[in-house]
Formats: C-alpha cells, structure tokens, sequence
C-alpha cells in the first residue's frame, strides 16, 4: 500500500463540476493498493498517518500530529501510484490491486481513520476526479507498507 500525503491548507474533489469531498485543513491522501495488500497494512499506515508529527508548534518545528491541530483528511483512491514507467513510454498497472480487492481495502482504511476520531471526506472510487488543494508548506510525503 502506498499514500501520498500532502499537508493541505484546504481541498476538494469533484466529481463531473460536482464537489463531492471538501475539507478546511488537514492531509489529501492519494491512496494506491496492491494485490497483497490487507487490513494489516491499511491499519499501519491509517495508525501512522494520523500520529505523523508534522505539522507547527508554537515554536514552528514540525512536533505536532493531526490528531493534536484538530485535522482532516481527504482520501482519494489512485491506482496510477502502482505505475510502472521503467519501460517503454506508457505506464504498466500490473502491481495495481483489481478495483474489487482495492475498494474493499480503501474503504477499510478510511473506516479505521474515521475510527480514531479523525474527519474523513472522499473521492468516489474509480471515478475520474478533479482534485484541487492548497498544499501547506509545502509538506508532500510518501507512505509505504512494506
């Protein structure tokens, strides 16, 4: 499983001009699944998503987690993180979990986010999406499982 996180001051999706998802402050979660990923790696990385230290304390070092600035996600599910691009000039998505696998895990771990008191909006699983974010900082990181 692979996220990409982006500290974000405000975002949305959309769906055909339709926003679907919107939050004032927190993470967008660009959220790839691979075949044998399960419940074990949605609930490390929910577990270390929500505890990252990174966003400003009083004295502007990165010391705080969402969960301590009142955060909140929005989860986009994206399948193209498992791109493939080492050959040839269009991208293989063979290490892309099958949409049954990967929406069943997706909609674990946002359950689990949700669980841990954290406000989480979506996209709309395997739609084509706009998404729009202020990213704050910027702060980009990359997430993985294994």
């Amino acid at each position: 499983m692979k996220v990409v996180l982006q500290r974000s001051k405000e975002a949305c999706v959309k769906v055909q001009d339709e926003v679907i998802g919107q939050i004032p402050f927190g993470f967008v979660l660009l959220v790839g699944i691979t075949h044998d990923d399960s419940e074990k790696e949605a609930s490390y990385l929910a577990e270390k998503i929500i505890n990252l230290r990174i966003f400003e304390d009083e004295e502007g070092r990165m010391n705080k987690s969402l969960l301590d600035v009142g955060g909140h996600i929005l989860s986009i599910s994206q399948f193209t993180l498992y791109g493939d691009c080492r050959k040839g000039r269009r991208p293989n998505f063979m290490e892309a979990a099958k949409p049954e696998h990967a929406e069943k895990i997706y909609d674990y771990f946002n359950e689990l986010l949700k669980e841990k008191g954290v406000h989480v909006e979506t996209g709309s699983f395997g739609a084509m999406m706009d998404v729009k974010l202020i990213n704050d900082g910027p702060v980009t990181l990359i997430l993985e499982s294994k």
